[in-house]
């Protein structure tokens, strides 16, 4: 990239000067102040606005470029919380363009993707579960909010490739906690673990199913290379319970590389399992510390 920029430093760049232009600024414009071949201007101002930084209007002969909606300069790590009120505020409003535009926008930024999971997206997620509780919105509301969310996780789940040696297994004891697992996965992947995300397998509450979770993790464990993590997700009480007593039936055929670890947001037993925690956070950075060991 020409004048030694990187790719980080540019955008910072071409977002400030758009949003300090109020009638819009032409690739040839914004090449030439940032000193850019034209050619690569273009090209990433095409990258940009396929991800919905920034957006192009046609007045008259001219394309002329701004800054689109919910598109702010950011510094990190002291814009984190401002993220977080930004965006539970778009996501409120029902604005999700704003919504998705910032969480691009930190992104590209350079904040790092398990800090805004954990600092932004679960404190979001957390929120629309008390307003539901509270009857502030109803199920359809619900729905929606947590959808953008779900979205949002899809902006960040970048592919990485995994470390042969960390792997995780992901189940969802309930519809609610899917969207748990998810931000899990997104999460994992871009500290490099190799990720199985079997979703809510509610359904899948029976006598044999611990030997359907043993098949599985033989066919895709073979070398038992590393360590392998059974993460359960539950909202229930009956679903942490079913799932860890499940893994921890097959964990001794695995040896002591196989680990059970549980999220349950409605915890008043003890759960079979190495580490239990109602905070996502804490059981994910317990996960990644496994890697270690």
């Amino acid at each position: 990239m020409a004048k030694g920029y990187q790719l980080q430093d540019l955008h910072e760049k071409l977002v400030e000067i758009l949003s300090e232009s109020k009638i819009g600024l032409s690739g040839i414009e914004l090449a030439e102040r940032l000193k850019i071949n034209r050619a690569t201007m273009a090209k990433y101002l095409n990258i940009l606005a396929a991800e919905g930084i920034i957006h192009q209007k046609n007045i008259g002969t001219t394309n002329l470029w701004f800054v689109d909606f919910g598109t702010e300069n950011l510094q990190f790590p002291a814009d984190y919380f401002r993220v977080k009120e930004k965006f539970l505020e778009y996501m409120i409003a029902n604005q999700q363009n704003g919504a998705y535009s910032l969480i691009r926008n930190a992104l590209y930024s350079g904040a790092q993707i398990p800090v805004l999971i954990s600092e932004v997206l679960i404190p979001a997620l957390d929120s629309v579960e008390e307003l539901y509780i509270k009857a502030k919105i109803g199920t359809s509301e619900s729905k929606m909010l947590r959808g953008i969310i779900s979205n949002s996780l899809q902006i960040l789940n970048l592919q990485k490739v995994p470390e042969v040696n960390k792997n995780i297994i992901l189940i969802s004891s309930d519809p609610q906690s899917l969207i748990y697992s998810q931000a899990a996965s997104c999460w994992l992947a871009s500290k490099n673990w190799q990720v199985w995300d079997l979703g809510d397998v509610s359904d899948a509450i029976d006598v044999l199913y611990d030997l359907d979770l043993q098949k599985f993790i033989t066919k895709i464990w073979k070398q038992k290379k590393g360590v392998m993590v059974i993460a359960i997700f539950s909202g229930t009480e009956e679903g942490a319970k079913f799932f860890s007593e499940s893994a921890n039936t097959i964990k001794q055929k695995f040896g002591k590389n196989l680990h059970v670890v549980v999220h349950s947001r409605k915890q008043k037993q003890t759960v079979k399992a190495e580490f239990s925690s109602e905070k996502f956070e804490s059981v994910l950075n317990w996960v990644d510390s496994i890697s270690f060991l």
